[in-house]
């Protein structure tokens, strides 16, 4: 029967939920348009209100993005969706979330969003207290349905898998708190203009709405300069890590750097990292291998990388909060004149998707977004390389939303608008903006085997390292790189 359970018991309203495994959300509307009962208070109460209900966050379109949540709320759980900040189910508790997985071609599945948990307001001071704050109230106790998002269905269609209590455990809770004050430092700064959901590691500041003028708001603080709405929200990465160790309950190959919570409990989680790499400041790559039982073989790129874990002491190169995290270890080898020697890539694109994009939903913007990096820099002395220091970087938010956002621009135009190609005897040229053209990004081929098969019947090389453009041409696979000039401003030591 719908609304069958009791509203200040966690376990009746946890064994209620579980019946939702496996249905649809269009089952459920299906089941409430046949009910008799249309709330929680009509069956239970219908003299008082035992949940607060309130007309503001009603169900306006089901098909909306957003929406599937005050639906399982109205539908199923028999209570109008609300924009209040306490918990869903107050009497307990328990605040009400749902967040979709995909299914990946190997057939494993991953989150598919970050989990967003309640708004930032530019309307009051910060609470300095995370215990007392709102973020507390709602991912204390989180009642989590996890679906499963097709794209080839109708939303509706998508069906529930998961249903879970959830609580952040201890380790997490100490990452998330310095999260929590590193967000309400920049608030309090009057910088919520600068933010970036990179600034931190579990918990983000994702942006809230469109573009549009009304998605940006005055701040509290500062000169009140406008900011665009924001939420408080758990990271995909984290959220993917939490599906596959607490919900899926599968061995999760990693390694934890923190072994004790006590460890964070006068440091941060960042300078916990950089301090017990930056121990070994002066030490050469040769002198670690030998400490760390690791075979020196300067052809295997992927030694100094390597390095970084046995310092931070794991085996492995799977760090369990670089996962939760989206930390990505990357080893910065330095010239004797302390000049760079290489770019740095990010993942591979391909071009018909890319010129569909609009910038803040489009692969560059997220992955700067969301991704942090661990530098650890080493620079040549004599045979061998001499470790300088670590630091952790994130793209400052006016980098990447001015400087990258006008080269991915420029680049994504000149892809629209079909790439020209000068073929000469010995070389193929084109007209996409080149590494002189942006301080901070470019794209060049992701690999080192060219492939081209043009309208003109030139072709050259496998076909399998090309990718096809908007025109139906074919071009060398590429991805957007980091100028080494600009990874080299932005170190600590060198």
């Amino acid at each position: 029967m719908l609304f069958d359970y009791d509203d200040e018991n966690e376990k009746s309203i946890y064994e209620y939920a579980k019946n939702l495994e496996s249905k649809t959300f269009q089952d459920i509307i299906d089941e409430y348009n046949e009910s008799p009962i249309k709330s929680y208070n009509s069956l239970h109460n219908p003299l008082s209100l035992t949940i607060a209900e309130d007309d503001g966050g009603y169900l306006r379109n089901e098909n909306a993005k957003g929406e599937l949540g005050n639906l399982l709320e109205k539908y199923y759980f028999g209570y109008m969706p609300n924009s209040k900040q306490e918990a869903d189910f107050p009497k307990v508790g328990i605040e009400l979330k749902q967040t979709c997985v995909n299914l990946k071609k190997n057939g494993e599945y991953s989150a598919g969003e970050r989990l967003s948990i309640t708004n930032i307001s530019y309307e009051e001071p910060v609470q300095p207290d995370f215990y007392k704050s709102h973020v507390w109230k709602k991912i204390k106790r989180i009642l989590l349905v996890h679906y499963l998002r097709e794209k080839t269905k109708e939303r509706l269609d998508y069906q529930i898998l998961f249903v879970n209590l959830f609580t952040p455990p201890a380790e997490d809770l100490e990452i998330i708190i310095n999260d929590y004050n590193k967000i309400n430092a920049k608030l309090i700064s009057g910088l919520a203009h600068e933010i970036s959901e990179s600034d931190t590691l579990y918990l983000g500041a994702c942006t809230k709405g469109s573009t549009a003028l009304k998605s940006w708001q005055p701040q509290y603080y500062g000169d009140n300069r406008p900011a665009k709405k924001r939420n408080y929200c758990l990271k995909r990465s984290y959220m993917d890590y939490i599906l596959h160790a607490y919900i899926l309950r599968k061995k999760v190959p990693y390694e934890s750097i923190i072994k004790n919570t006590t460890d964070l409990s006068q440091t941060t989680f960042e300078e916990y990292i950089t301090e017990k790499i930056n121990r070994n400041i002066g030490i050469t790559d040769k002198e670690l291998c030998v400490q760390f039982n690791q075979a020196y073989n300067i052809k295997n790129k992927s030694l100094w990388s390597n390095l970084a874990f046995r310092m931070l002491g794991i085996k492995s190169n799977r760090a369990e909060e670089f996962a939760k995290a989206n930390i990505i270890v990357k080893s910065i080898r330095l010239d004797e004149d302390g000049k760079m020697s290489e770019h740095i890539s990010i993942p591979s694109f391909k071009f018909k998707e890319f010129v569909k994009e609009d910038w803040e939903s489009s692969f560059v913007f997220e992955y700067f977004s969301e991704t942090k990096f661990l530098f650890v820099i080493y620079k040549k002395d004599g045979e061998t390389y001499k470790l300088l220091g670590s630091q952790l970087w994130n793209m400052p938010y006016i980098d990447l939303n001015n400087t990258v956002q006008e080269g991915w621009r420029k680049i994504q135009d000149c892809i629209k608008n079909g790439v020209k190609f000068e073929i000469t005897e010995n070389s193929i040229k084109n007209n996409i903006p080149k590494i002189n053209d942006n301080p901070i990004i470019h794209i060049r081929p992701h690999t080192g085997k060219a492939a081209y098969r043009l309208h003109n019947g030139y072709t050259k090389g496998n076909i399998k390292y090309a990718d096809e453009l908007p025109n139906g041409e074919w071009m060398t696979k590429h991805s957007f790189w980091i100028n080494k000039a600009y990874i080299l401003s932005q170190l600590k030591y060198k």
